[in-house]
């Protein structure tokens, strides 16, 4: 399979939603929105308002939310990425701040019966190409040490560490959660601005 990464601008909103919206009607969904939001503001913040913040983000002449992966013209996955200072709800105990502010690649999402197609690690690349383009001075991404284990979808959301250490992260801490006794660790890479290769 052949995988295109493009950011999640207004005008792909609808393939942004098509992975991230619930699958039932007036469901309470994520909108990958909980690491973006102070707890506070993401508890309150219900149906159909996150879909609403979430198109808004998209709409921003600054940067996209995200990343979509495309199967020629299928929208088959999403990773999320942004300065971390624009992440609320990353707690700086866990997660903490750097002072040159790295973009953070926070979440995964890959369509049901894409797995174990490169399409993740498409993401990751295209999520790190996209914050060099703008401008990022390093990316950093929280994934599970799974030490070869198998977890399933849900709980790989974060990314595993495998696919971090081949794009060239590297190690830099350990948050202190735990994902099924599986930690979640600190990785960095440095891309200083130069590597995007994607446009709007």
């Amino acid at each position: 399979m052949t995988v295109r990464i493009d950011p999640a601008t207004a005008a792909r909103f609808d393939d942004a939603a098509t992975i991230l919206a619930p699958k039932r009607a007036g469901a309470q969904g994520c909108w990958c929105l909980s690491y973006r939001l102070p707890p506070a503001q993401n508890d309150a913040l219900r149906a159909p308002h996150r879909g609403e913040e979430l198109r808004r983000l998209c709409g921003r002449p600054t940067h996209a939310p995200g990343v979509l992966a495309y199967d020629g013209d299928e929208v088959v996955g999403w990773a999320a990425i942004a300065p971390r200072s624009e992440l609320g709800g990353l707690g700086a105990r866990h997660f903490p701040h750097d002072p040159d502010d790295p973009w953070a690649l926070t979440c995964f999402r890959v369509r049901a019966g894409r797995g174990r197609r490169g399409v993740a690690r498409a993401l990751l690349a295209g999520a790190v190409a996209y914050a060099a383009d703008r401008g990022a001075p390093a990316v950093v991404a929280y994934p599970i040490d799974a030490g070869g284990a198998a977890i399933d979808r849900t709980q790989a959301s974060a990314g595993l560490l495998d696919w971090f250490l081949d794009a060239g992260f590297t190690t830099v801490g350990d948050t202190g959660y735990q994902v099924n006794g599986h930690p979640r660790v600190i990785v960095r890479k440095q891309v200083d601005g130069t590597g995007g290769t994607l446009t709007d």
